[in-house]
């Protein structure tokens, strides 16, 4: 029976200008040719010499597949890893004999320096496991969440949205740390300067919501003068689209519920447009006139060109990609994660997590009062 496994990436700086990216090649519904032909598309499109693989996985398959990419072969190191982890297990089960998978050894990798941040489409609940366990969270921050810039309002507009499934469960100080990680991100990634962040709520009204919630926007109003963003209030699902806000921050149940929904959207419209223009000649001679419309379009709703989510708040970088993730969509996580390496978030999180660290108290305060 096949199992669904999922790749991760681990990517950094090493003492060179050199980037160094190490990567579970196992994984992915659709194995290591997926993976392979991902890492072959992004050197083509990026040049050679500028990024070295470290690839772990099942050495003899792998150096076999090499044959047919040489240009991959001739920027990588093959590392033998004799198990994987599959996305159907589970973390009690695996996390304490995790230690010669490809994905724990590949975390390892970026632990000991010999590549540098971190990116997983894997097992989510291990993913994070392993990597919070070995790589630890950034100072000033308590947990680490998913982060992805999502479709949203006209042209090539994005919104932020995090966390998008790595936290089920988030108190206020969790939720307050999500918009310190994502208005960072947005300004630094999605070049957005003092972002408009909103949180999700099922009404924009003030009395909406939990008293996670309300309590958590009472703050974020009350000191809405003192933040480094723009902080609009409650916000609702159909805003993400909007164009209006540019954070949106949630729990990851809800926010991996969004990210599902938005992706299953993209597959709608899709399948719509191509249904209809079927049925007529006329509606396809149309569509021959429109061909630069509809690659815009392809191109704003396509999950593949937002292929990578960061798991932000570690101390490196993460890019999660799809277990489903054909050639394009690795090559672009590839891509994401390089971009990734070269904006020193880390450090600007830190930053920004002290400057605001006097409101984050308050939530620590009350809890205790």
């Amino acid at each position: 029976m096949a199992h669904r496994v999922h790749i991760c990436f681990f990517i950094v700086k090493n003492m060179s200008d050199k980037k160094i990216i190490s990567v579970d090649a196992m994984g992915g519904d659709k194995g290591p040719k997926a993976v392979l032909g991902g890492m072959n598309q992004f050197l083509y499109q990026n040049g050679e010499g500028k990024v070295f693989f470290r690839l772990f996985g099942n050495e003899a398959l792998l150096r076999r597949m090499l044959a047919k990419y040489p240009r991959v072969a001739r920027n990588c190191d093959v590392i033998d890893a004799p198990n994987v982890i599959r996305g159907t297990d589970k973390v009690r089960d695996v996390i304490r004999h995790a230690q010669d998978t490809s994905m724990y050894m590949a975390i390892k990798d970026v632990r000991e320096g010999k590549s540098a941040a971190v990116v997983s489409a894997g097992n989510t609940g291990i993913f994070m496991s392993l990597s919070k366990l070995m790589l630890k969270t950034t100072a000033g921050i308590a947990r680490p969440a998913i982060t992805t810039m999502l479709p949203s309002g006209g042209g090539d507009s994005r919104v932020v949205v995090l966390d998008l499934g790595a936290n089920v469960q988030c108190d206020e100080t969790i939720l307050f740390d999500f918009s310190v990680l994502g208005t960072v991100y947005a300004e630094v990634i999605g070049k957005m300067p003092r972002p408009r962040l909103g949180v999700l709520n099922i009404g924009a009204e003030e009395t909406k919501g939990n008293d996670t919630l309300v309590h958590l926007n009472h703050v974020l109003t009350e000191h809405k003068d003192e933040l480094p963003y723009e902080y609009i209030g409650f916000v609702e699902g159909n805003d993400i689209s909007g164009g209006h806000v540019q954070v949106v921050v949630t729990d990851g149940f809800t926010g991996n519920i969004v990210l599902k929904t938005v992706e299953g959207t993209a597959k709608l419209i899709k399948r719509v447009l191509v249904d209809n223009l079927k049925k007529s000649i006329l509606a396809m001679v149309g569509a021959f006139f429109l061909v630069h419309v509809f690659k815009r379009l392809k191109h704003k709703i396509d999950p593949r060109s937002y292929a990578g989510a960061v798991f932000l708040g570690l101390q490196g970088f993460a890019v999660k990609t799809h277990g489903n993730s054909d050639a394009l969509a690795f090559a672009n996580a590839l891509k994401y994660a390089t971009d990734l390496t070269n904006a020193n978030l880390n450090d600007l999180i830190a930053q920004r997590a002290a400057s605001v660290s006097k409101i984050r108290d308050e939530f620590k305060i009350e809890a205790e009062q």
